[in-house]
């Protein structure tokens, strides 16, 4: 595996896209004299045996989870991170927050949403310590849909830290479920018409000698099952919202019908079966991203998904209160650590789900969220970009005139995007190519002052 070696100027990466770094004091105090006083609510869920379940290393533990068997179906226990109870409205940690949205993360490190002392502490879901959460039990059926949903504030205990890594394929006893209810779940949304690619993404990954690399990495079945409880959550979550005439959701359009019928003329050239009466999302459910036919086609169906946002709403719902890739309403909910909008649409939804109404402070506050986060989102991807650039051309600044085979995501007349097949480098490429074709391709430019990679056909 080609790697960089020694160390990468991501600093000047944040410093570009201005991420915040340092937490100015009143915010660190604050968030010290919080940490110091855990707020916990009157119910008792530590009977609960529940366990988290993220990447390896995670300190900002945001769910945590218990599944069981009823006579019925089964019973969904899903504690999320109560960030509400530790950031008031108004508060110094809640200014900050809104300037920041979401956390950053970068290879070198993360820039976390809310300090450390919370994040990574008093709030987090750290095993064997008593924690505030919103704690939603949601009931299903044989079938996997929903029949009965509560959601109230409880003090939690979760019993243990796994990560996707040492789970792997032979699961504990506490998520033995969680094949059975994730493929459950992943068949009402392929019913729903949702649309998950599951194409690798590009990831920087840190070598043992400090170097740096890009590997493509996909989502294994655990975390595919894992996403599904977070999924059934947020459409809960989206249900009570419009059930009680307030709230925020993250929407996307339905695809365009000119879009499914250009992917629908592509598939044949890309040997892509799709049947009569297939949805979109039931075509996307049969294909390998590692077959480069494939993944040009998963490459191009991502037309389907343009247009997602953050919808605020109070009194009539949105016209379009749907999210495509979902197949249904949905809310962000389960990420509070890490992105602001969470904390704001789980306040909302312990209100209604008591039978109250959200506070006017709260319901003044959800028209600003669509754009805070939308900005924020713009810097994260704008960075995450970045990175990914930077390394792919220092990668290859010493390969320049080198002859790569490369897989074609897509083709127009004189230009193309294609993928090295040894190398997780992507980028533009002058000439004539086909889509879905192995090609030789020549390192024309890798300039990382620019962070620039471009390749030229060399057949």
């Amino acid at each position: 595996m080609l790697r960089v070696s020694g160390p990468l100027d991501f600093v000047a990466v944040r410093e570009e896209f201005d991420v915040p770094q340092g937490f100015p004091a009143d915010v660190l105090a604050e968030a010290d004299r919080v940490a110091a006083n855990p707020p916990l609510p009157d119910h008792d869920a530590t009977d609960l045996p529940l366990v988290t379940l993220d990447p390896p290393g995670a300190r900002d533990l945001d769910q945590a989870v218990h599944l069981a068997r009823t006579d019925s179906g089964y019973r969904v226990s899903y504690a999320i991170a109560d960030v509400g109870a530790f950031v008031p409205l108004g508060s110094a940690l809640d200014a900050e927050a809104r300037r920041r949205g979401q956390t950053v993360y970068c290879p070198d490190g993360r820039t976390p949403l809310h300090p450390p002392q919370l994040s990574e502490g008093a709030a987090s879901l750290l095993p064997g310590q008593l924690r505030p959460a919103a704690l939603w039990t949601i009931d299903l059926d044989a079938d996997g849909e929903v029949t009965a949903v509560d959601l109230r504030r409880a003090r939690v205990r979760s019993r243990a830290q796994l990560d996707y890594e040492s789970v792997g394929e032979q699961l504990p006893v506490e998520l033995e479920l969680l094949p059975e209810i994730g493929r459950l779940l992943q068949a009402r949304a392929r019913d729903r018409g949702a649309i998950e690619l599951g194409t690798p993404s590009q990831e920087v990954e840190p070598g043992p000698d400090g170097g740096w690399t890009v590997v493509f990495r996909g989502q294994s079945d655990v975390e595919g099952w894992n996403a599904q409880i977070s999924l059934l959550t947020g459409r809960c979550a989206a249900r009570l919202m419009l059930d009680g005439g307030v709230g925020i959701l993250r929407t996307l359009p339905p695809p365009d019908p000119g879009a499914v019928a250009a992917l629908r003329r592509l598939a044949p050239g890309l040997g892509v079966a799709w049947p009569d009466g297939a949805t979109p999302g039931e075509v996307v459910a049969t294909l390998d991203p590692a077959r480069p036919r494939h993944a040009a086609f998963l490459d191009a169906a991502t037309s389907l998904l343009r247009g997602a946002g953050y919808t605020a709403f109070d009194g009539e719902p949105p016209a379009q209160p749907g999210h495509g890739g979902v197949g249904g309403p949905y809310a962000h909910v389960t990420a509070p650590l890490r992105r602001l909008v969470d904390r704001f649409g789980t306040e909302v939804c312990l209100a209604l789900a008591a039978g109250a109404q959200p506070s006017a402070e709260l319901r003044a506050a959800l028209p600003e969220l669509t754009d805070l986060m939308a900005a924020s989102d713009r810097r994260t991807h704008a960075v995450e970009r970045a990175v990914v650039d930077l390394v792919e051309a220092t990668l290859l600044a010493d390969r320049v005139g080198e002859v790569f085979d490369a897989v074609v995501l897509d083709a127009d007349d004189d230009r193309a995007t294609v993928v090295l097949v040894d190398l997780a480098v992507q980028g533009r490429a002058d000439g004539r190519f086909e889509a879905g074709e192995v090609a030789r391709v020549r390192v024309e430019v890798a300039d990382p002052a620019t962070r620039t990679v471009r390749f030229g056909d060399a057949r």
